[in-house]
């Protein structure tokens, strides 16, 4: 019987990350059945999915508690499969509720863990740093400040870059990037980023538009373009601009500024060298049950890269459309110094994260650790 290992990630991003370890384990003919919950790129990849991660995916504290029954079946099935003594390795990506409930489930059978973007322990929760001691094998993290963190606690974890990185090397230029989005050369273009979910994009809509309709009101040439997942359904009368999709790098690299929600947004700006201001809205209870929780002065994580405010950020109720576009307007103009200063230090951070290749690290450290359970 072929043995198996079994990735989870409920998320988009997890399942970009998921998918790129999936195809490495894959090239290198690795003796394993992949399995696990994930998305249409790790069942594209070669992982054989138990759950699409489309029926989990949620955002808010309080939406969560909606999908609680499904979670805990899934959970019940994976503990099955871990005692059932065919599984050689579990590969965790990020979705840190419920993962960390499936790592102590795979602990408590004797299945390796391999935890890959781990939770969030420097920005709130950090008790779960004694929890990932107990439970994880192995902790693959992509930004330099986490590693002696998770070190300092007792856990084995190395890190390994970020992920985006693998993607400089086929970036477009600036020309390039405007040809295939069919931008002019010489227009002046402001990218914008409200989310890849329903509840990001709803609680967006006013402080985003509200943004680039000022900014067109200053510069009625300015062009503006909105950033959307595939799934994702954009109002034009509510967004009334130009919508593209599944193209972020190639927006960024073709765009003057962006407009970026919270997350990993910011990092791929980052890695595209498109200077841009942080902006993030969310529901009054969750905003409310964050404010309690949360560590950190900062939410963008290109600022906690870098070490200091390098990106503007306007949280809730701070999203007023003139102030962001008052803050946006200098990084639209090419011959201001504030947008240069803001480009070299996006290099930093850039330089920060790491070199290319984290899923080809991961996908050894996976096939090692499956190795131990021969």
């Amino acid at each position: 019987m072929v043995r198996e290992i079994v990735f989870v990630a409920g998320e988009v991003s997890g399942d970009l990350h998921a998918a790129g370890v999936a195809r490495e384990l894959v090239a290198r003919g690795a003796p394993y059945r992949l399995v696990g919950i994930g998305g249409d790129r790790m069942r594209d990849a070669g992982v054989e999915l138990i759950e699409h991660s489309a029926h989990l995916a949620v955002m808010g504290f309080v939406e969560v508690l909606g999908t609680i029954g499904r979670h805990w079946g899934l959970l019940k099935d994976l503990k099955r499969r871990f005692r059932s003594g065919n599984v050689a390795a579990v590969v965790l990506i990020d979705y840190p509720d419920f993962n960390m409930l499936v790592a102590n489930a795979a602990k408590a059978a004797g299945v390796p863990v391999l935890y890959y973007i781990t939770p969030q322990v420097w920005a709130w929760r950090a008790g779960r740093l004694d929890t990932l001691a107990k439970t994880v094998t192995k902790a693959a993290v992509i930004l330099p400040f986490e590693e002696p963190l998770l070190r300092k606690h007792g856990i084995d974890v190395t890190f390994v870059g970020h992920p985006l990185l693998d993607h400089v090397g086929t970036l477009p230029s600036r020309d390039e990037a405007r040809a295939s989005l069919g931008i002019a050369p010489d227009a002046r273009v402001l990218a914008m980023f409200p989310g890849s979910r329903r509840q990001e994009i709803e609680h967006h809509v006013e402080g985003f538009a509200g943004t680039a309709l000022e900014l067109q009101r200053r510069d009625p040439s300015l062009e503006v373009i909105v950033a959307a997942a595939p799934h994702v359904t954009i109002d034009p009368e509510r967004w009334p601009f130009r919508v593209v999709r599944g193209s972020s790098f190639s927006l960024l690299r073709a765009a003057d500024a962006a407009l970026c929600k919270s997350g990993t947004t910011t990092l791929e700006a980052s890695v595209a060298g498109c200077p841009f201001v942080l902006a993030y809205r969310t529901g009054q209870l969750n905003y409310a049950i964050a404010r309690r929780v949360i560590r950190v002065d900062t939410i963008g994580l290109v600022n906690l890269v870098a070490g200091y405010p390098l990106a503007q950020e306007f949280v809730q109720d701070a999203l007023q459309p003139a102030r962001v576009a008052d803050a946006l307007e200098p990084l639209l103009d090419p011959s201001d110094s504030r947008r240069q200063t803001m480009i070299d230090g996006l290099a930093r951070v850039r330089d920060a994260l790491g070199q290319p290749g984290a899923a080809a690290r991961v996908a050894e450290m996976a096939i090692e650790l499956a190795a131990r359970r021969a």
